[in-house]
């Protein structure tokens, strides 16, 4: 595979992932949507970091901050404190213990928010992925 098939195989199942997660929103699973929303942004940044590394095999790790900051991206304040946030839903997403306590805060309007800031990312990850 090469590099670009390598980044762009990155996008396209963080695409997919992103699909996902509007069913979800339909369906009125907020949890899992967030979820989703992080796997769709780690996909991205794991794109990014093949794209700006010499290697094609990003770090395995499922923090989207950490794998920005190893491909040298230079990321705003609100950037990096949203990056933060959203690698929450990755840990709450996948562990029954932390799941209950996000149950209570994911409702329409805080995952609406989320989102917002989300696709935010994602356009902008995609932007730097041109």
């Amino acid at each position: 595979m090469t590099k670009e098939q390598h980044y762009k195989y990155w996008i396209e199942i963080a695409e997919k992932d992103w699909d996902i997660l509007n069913k979800l929103y339909d369906s009125k699973d907020y949890v899992y949507c967030l979820f989703f929303a992080h796997l769709s942004i780690e996909k991205l940044c794991k794109a990014l970091w093949v794209k700006k590394n010499k290697n094609n095999y990003p770090p395995k790790s499922h923090n989207t901050y950490y794998i920005l900051d190893q491909a040298n991206i230079e990321l705003s304040p609100e950037q990096i404190d949203f990056l933060l946030l959203l690698n929450e839903f990755n840990i709450e997403g996948r562990y029954p213990d932390y799941k209950q306590k996000i149950f209570n805060i994911c409702n329409k309007e805080y995952t609406d928010n989320i989102l917002l800031k989300a696709k935010e990312i994602k356009e902008w990850l995609l932007n730097k992925l041109q």
